[in-house]
């Protein structure tokens, strides 16, 4: 296993097979960490991580909020609604601010893509993206990939059913390039303008209807409707979609029998997944949960611990 070289987690595009490999290896370890009476290891003391959320997301920033103090490092959580970014200063004056601080990784959560890189670029510190824009969510897609690898024991092979506003999904676009470089099957679904044109190019199957895309999947991974991020309609109506696209339990019948039911939350019961879905033995919604602190402190472990 490699040793892993990366100062910063911006794509999975960037990372190697080798590098998810030792990621999900060395969440193994802190998953029980979690499981502990005492819940801390003492990895990351004197270490600082700073959480820079320029768009609202209680779960995500949560989860490395929580994945940094079970390490021991310190933590500051800056809400850009409440900050100087709502007073005019930009994203990488706060960010050089927070440096001066004497932070060593920063945490990025923002509604324009790219700024993760800008950060990187600009800044001494190690920087994680956290979700920017429509375009990746690396820890995300790491944390459903160790989900699948957790229940299923490979992603080699494993046919994976990708359904939903592809379009506007970050989620989407990480878990496509992880999932295809660890040799898993990947089909998207969703109404045509939906699903961005040329998506075939990132080594995957695009198709219209559910029915074809369940077929013989081993997972079923429903995508959130991104309402905030479609500036404009790309649906007649949230029925029509709810018709054609909801994941329902007759429909998961399609799939292996047993095959995980998956979703990055919040979930829209009754939109994007029937509620008896969300909620039924296929559902591995909450440990997605469970498994996203853990492999939150593999990542920051890998980009800061070993430099102590």
């Amino acid at each position: 296993m490699g040793d892993w070289t990366h100062k910063h987690l911006l794509d999975l595009q960037d990372v190697s097979r080798e590098d998810i490999e030792l990621v999900l290896d060395t969440a193994r370890s802190f998953r029980e960490v979690s499981e502990r009476e005492v819940k801390k290891v003492p990895a990351l003391r004197g270490r600082t991580v700073a959480m820079l959320f320029a768009e609202p997301s209680t779960r995500t920033r949560v989860s490395f909020e929580l994945a940094a103090k079970r390490l021991s490092a310190d933590t500051l959580s800056i809400q850009a609604a409440a900050s100087s970014l709502t007073k005019g200063e930009t994203i990488l004056d706060t960010a050089l601010n927070i440096q001066a601080m004497n932070v060593d990784l920063v945490v990025v959560r923002h509604q324009a893509s790219g700024v993760p890189q800008m950060l990187a670029a600009g800044t001494k510190m190690a920087v994680v993206n956290a979700g920017d824009g429509c375009r990746a969510h690396p820890t995300q897609a790491l944390l459903d990939m160790f989900t699948i690898r957790e229940k299923l024991g490979r992603l080699d092979n494993v046919k994976v059913a990708i359904i939903g506003d592809i379009l506007h999904s970050r989620v989407a676009r990480s878990n496509i390039a992880g999932l295809t470089k660890m040799g898993a099957k990947v089909t998207v679904c969703g109404p045509s303008t939906l699903l961005p044109i040329g998506i075939e190019e990132m080594g995957v199957e695009a198709v219209y209807d559910i029915n074809r895309a369940l077929k013989d999947a081993d997972v079923v991974m429903a995508l959130r409707m991104q309402k905030e991020r479609q500036q404009q309609s790309f649906l007649p109506s949230v029925a029509e979609y709810v018709r054609e696209f909801c994941v329902t339990a007759d429909r998961l019948k399609k799939a292996r029998p047993g095959a995980l039911v998956m979703h990055p939350g919040p979930t829209n019961r009754g939109i994007e997944i029937a509620a008896e879905v969300a909620d039924g033995p296929q559902s591995v919604i909450l440990e997605q949960v469970t498994n996203g602190i853990a492999i939150r402190m593999a990542v920051l472990y890998l980009l800061l611990g070993r430099k102590v």
